[in-house]
């Protein structure tokens, strides 16, 4: 039976809550201690709901889920609750891929897409080290994607398979490293890496998969002489352990007698599937699947495991045709045979955060039907036995069943979290005092007439286009060392626009979703500094963008009525300029649209109340100060290692090329654990480049 850890959570801050959150916690709590299912936290931009949040959870002292509508968003959330939380566990669980190219087949044009994926190591670590989190302790906040929802292996049977380790205890080595295959360790002959081992004589050394170390155990006349911890690059002694736990190294594990029971039915399920194919004339499908099925059960049964094993994940668990999968949210609310103690016979005993509810929600709700679909094709042209439609993300409604007390948070909640949501709660009032920014209508050229009287225009144009209008107000910006942002309807006039802006000798940008992740935190960084002025985008300039020093947001368009012109989009892109004391923001229209309407409507009743507690409490606003973080200069080294000659230049000289490679891979390991998984993947780069070069094998 593990040990049930019973920590309390300990919140950590230089800041108190202020503006309205303390009132937002006070009401929040008040709706959890009376039993609401569902509550709605509607925050303005900048107004700290991740604080707001934090102390909910500290008070109301249970584990926590945190789902965010992207692993970006996620990363940063993660974060904030990690400086809050010091002495908690706040995990990342989002998906583990790189890259992902989903099984396929395209009846059309007899196109069969194999899986493709390239799994991040580090990202399945903090996944292995949340759900072992989860089984241990209650002290928890995990911060996850919406890939939460996806089937994961059964948390009772993850649970089972929990190896312990005590020093001087007894225990053949035959048994043990039967044991490690069963829980899917894999043997190395070189240093181990996660979810390896290796054996030497009367040594054999191990990394979990949760953890980024190696344990060294010493057998002696098959007992354990002692355990000790190893640093994994330096491999130095770091201390010496009493005991250990060592978790299984994929979430996907089965024991003997319910491997039997699978393998069982998976062999009656596809003797079922041949018969149908056969009687109905469908041979190529009924040759394709046996070899295929049969192919997996003999890895599965030599080697525990075989590609795209999920596939199988309802003959692993033993769940029935049609049952919703395990997911996250399982290892929340343990079964009643759990080991688990501490939890009460409430199976939601546990708290959930929805952030940017209003996209969050729908992409949650829409994620099965996109899945089903590709299914079906597999399945009914002989790639995939009927069972693979199992192994799934959940149903919304199975969502909805699997919930506990539930808080969205946005600044913009839809009609389904106002719908479903006991209480609204607001959080209108901004610790800094900063005011929703000042609203100025203009039209998109003189020359066309207004065609509603409700328009109001800030000032004459004379014959001006909204671009003419906007290189004035740009001017005035840039003379004060402010920025810009434009946002356009399409990539082409974000692209256009910007050329257009360049040749008039501005200092201009464009974003898109066509612009390289890293390229694009290169350009938001240089942004800030000020290397240029004005920064032109489509939708990604709306959540999860913190750009203090924008004084001026323009709206090109603003009564083209879509979804990046609803209220929804206008509020959220209107928010970018709340985080400075002289944001301001342009929509240029012709026409006052419903959404412009009550955007303008809003962000005036935010600004009214804004004022009034200011006047009331004599706070004067203050810009948002935050430092300007460039994670595009690694250390010592430039992006790019071109040759091991420029490592001179960066104060490398007289080093050996492998105590280079063990530096950075320290620093790649230090940067994923803290989330900033772009710093890695530069730091790999470098790795890759120096283990490639064979130029130079010292530095002079």
């Amino acid at each position: 039976m593990l040990l049930y850890m019973k920590n309390k959570f300990k919140i950590k801050s230089k800041f108190k809550p202020a503006g309205d959150q303390p009132k937002a916690i006070e009401q929040l709590l008040d709706g959890l201690n009376k039993g609401y299912d569902h509550q709605t936290l509607l925050g303005v931009t900048g107004s700290g709901k991740t604080f707001t949040m934090a102390n909910v959870i500290a008070k109301y002292a249970k584990p926590a889920l945190v789902i965010a509508h992207n692993k970006t968003l996620a990363a940063q959330l993660c974060n904030e609750f990690r400086e809050f939380f010091p002495e908690n566990a706040v995990h990342y669980f989002v998906s583990y891929y790189d890259y992902y190219q989903p099984e396929a087949y395209l009846p059309r044009t007899d196109t069969y897409i194999e899986k493709e994926a390239m799994i991040n190591d580090e990202i399945d670590r903090l996944r292995h080290a949340a759900t072992q989190s989860l089984l241990t302790r209650r002290d928890v906040i995990i911060v996850a994607s919406v890939s939460c929802i996806y089937g994961l292996g059964a948390p009772e049977t993850y649970e089972k398979i929990v190896l312990h380790l005590k020093e001087g205890e007894a225990i053949r080595r035959d048994i043990f490293l039967n044991q490690l295959i069963t829980m899917q360790f894999n043997r190395t002959n070189v240093n181990p890496k996660r979810g390896e081992f290796r054996l030497r004589g009367e040594i054999l050394e191990i990394m979990p998969v949760n953890e980024e170390t190696i344990y060294r155990i010493v057998f002696d006349n098959e007992k354990i002489k002692n355990i000790i911890e190893l640093d994994p690059v330096t491999r130095k002694i770091k201390k010496e352990e009493r005991e250990i736990w060592i978790y299984p190294a994929k979430h996907f594990v089965i024991l003997g007698p319910d491997r039997i029971r699978a393998f069982q039915n998976i062999e009656k399920e596809l003797k079922e599937r041949l018969e149908y194919f056969n009687k109905t004339g469908k041979l190529l499908e009924a040759e394709r699947l046996e070899r295929r099925t049969n192919y997996d059960l003999e890895m599965m049964r030599e080697v525990g495991y075989c590609h795209s094993i999920e596939n199988y994940s309802r003959h692993l668990s033993g769940r029935q045709a049609g049952d919703p999968p395990d997911t996250l949210l399982d290892y929340f609310s343990p079964s009643p045979n759990s080991s688990r103690q501490g939890r009460g016979n409430n199976k939601k005993d546990w708290l959930m955060f929805i952030d940017e509810s209003h996209v969050t929600v729908p992409q949650i709700s829409g994620m099965y039907g996109g899945d089903a679909s590709r299914k079906k094709s597999l399945i009914d042209f002989g790639f995939r036995l009927p069972s693979a439609a199992d192994n799934r993300p959940l149903k919304f409604n199975e969502f909805e069943a699997r919930t506990p007390q539930t808080i969205y948070t946005s600044a913009t909640p839809s009609e389904y979290e106002l719908g479903k949501s006991k209480q609204v709660v607001e959080q209108i009032i901004r610790p800094t005092g900063l005011l929703d920014p000042e609203i100025i209508v203009r039209p998109i050229t003189e020359k066309l007439k207004m065609k509603n009287e409700k328009l109001k225009v800030g000032g004459d144009m004379g014959n001006k286009s909204q671009v003419e209008d906007l290189m004035e107000r740009i001017i005035e910006r840039v003379k004060k060392k402010e920025r810009i942002l434009v946002t356009t309807l399409t990539k082409k006039m974000a692209e256009d626009l910007s050329d257009y802006l360049e040749e008039k000798k501005f200092k201009v940008r464009y974003i898109h979703s066509e612009v390289k992740t890293l390229d694009r935190i290169k350009i938001l960084t240089e942004f800030r500094r000020g290397v240029f002025d004005i920064l032109i985008g489509v939708n990604l300039l709306r959540e999860g963008l913190d750009l203090p020093e924008v004084t001026l947001v323009a709206i090109l368009d603003a009564d083209k009525e879509g979804f990046l012109r609803s209220e929804t989009s206008l509020i959220q892109t209107i928010g970018r300029a709340a985080r400075n004391v002289l944001g301001q923001v342009v929509l240029y229209a012709d026409n006052m649209t419903g959404s412009m309407e009550r955007a303008i409507k809003e962000t005036e009743r935010r600004r009214k109340i804004q004022a009034e507690y200011n006047k009331k409490h004599n706070i004067t606003p203050k810009t948002i100060k935050k430092a300007i973080k460039d994670i595009m200069k690694v250390k010592s080294v430039e992006l790019k290692v071109k040759s091991l000659l420029e490592l001179d230049i960066a104060g490398e000289k007289g080093k050996n090329i492998e105590e280079i490679i063990k530096e950075k891979e320290k620093e790649m390991k230090e940067a994923a654990q803290n989330l900033q998984f772009e710093l890695a993947a530069l730091l790999r780069d470098e790795i890759r480049e120096l283990r490639h070069s064979t130029k130079v094998q010292k530095i002079r």
